[in-house]
Parts: C-alpha cells; structure tokens; sequence
C-alpha cells in the first residue's frame, strides 16, 4: 500500500475553490491526485467550519521546535562524535531549552543521525617513536 499524501494548505484551498466553482468531486480528487473521500471529508470540514486548516492532533506536543531541531542536527553533524548529554548541554547554553538526553536522540534518530565513536589506536611509547625513527633512518 502507498504511502498516504497529504494535501498542504495551498491544495486543500484550492479544492474548495473548484468545487465552489461548480467542478465535481471526483475531477477535484484527480487533479490533485488523492481519493475522493479525502476530497469529500474535506468540503465536509469546510461546510461546518468555513476553513480549510488541519484540525489539532491528539498527543503530547513536541518540547523543543523546529528550529532547535535543525540547531540539534547542526551540532551532531559538526561534531560527529559528540554524545547526547553533550549535544544536551550545548542546546541549553544556546536557546535555554532543558531537554532529556532521550529528546537528544529521538530527534537525531529522526535525522537519520547514527551514534559515533572515535577509532581507537594505541598510543606510541618513546621506545616506540625511537623504532620507527631509527627505521626512517635506514632510508
């Protein structure tokens, strides 16, 4: 099954518009590519409430928006490896906004951002450097 479209505000306009204009349903509902129910539920919301805006969604609404979203993203992808509690703490520095490290997450995940850690190397001892430069200065 296809994924579901969604009509924006500008489409759903202009479907009240044609139906006001005398087009049929189901014309309406094949110029903008959607089922003719979604245009029928449509002029049905419009007749009992003269708008076209989406109504309110149940659920708990988001705690941090868009625009602290996008500065989340920015500082993952500047810093690749930084965790989530330090992602945390630079947005509160930033905008002032307390979030849990989960939020962190949630919203990295939703920007197909994955977790990173630094490649591991062993550190050189002295004797080590030493080996390697008597080893360049056989060249």
């Amino acid at each position: 099954m296809p994924p579901r479209r969604k009509l924006n505000e500008f489409e759903r306009g202009r479907a009240v518009a044609w139906f006001q204009d005398g087009v049929p349903k189901r014309e309406v509902a094949r110029r903008l590519h959607v089922s003719i129910s979604v245009i029928v539920r449509l002029i049905q919301r419009f007749t009992a409430t003269g708008r076209v805006q989406e109504r309110r969604r149940p659920g708990r609404p988001k705690k941090t928006t868009p625009r602290e979203d996008r500065l989340i993203e920015r500082l993952a992808l500047q810093t690749r490896t930084a965790s989530s509690s330090i992602i945390r703490r630079q947005l509160r520095v930033a905008t002032n906004t307390n979030i849990s490290q989960q939020t962190v997450r949630n919203r990295l995940r939703g920007f197909n951002l994955r977790s990173r850690r630094p490649a591991w190397r062993p550190r050189l001892t002295p004797a080590h450097r030493a080996k390697v430069c008597g080893f360049y200065s056989l060249f």
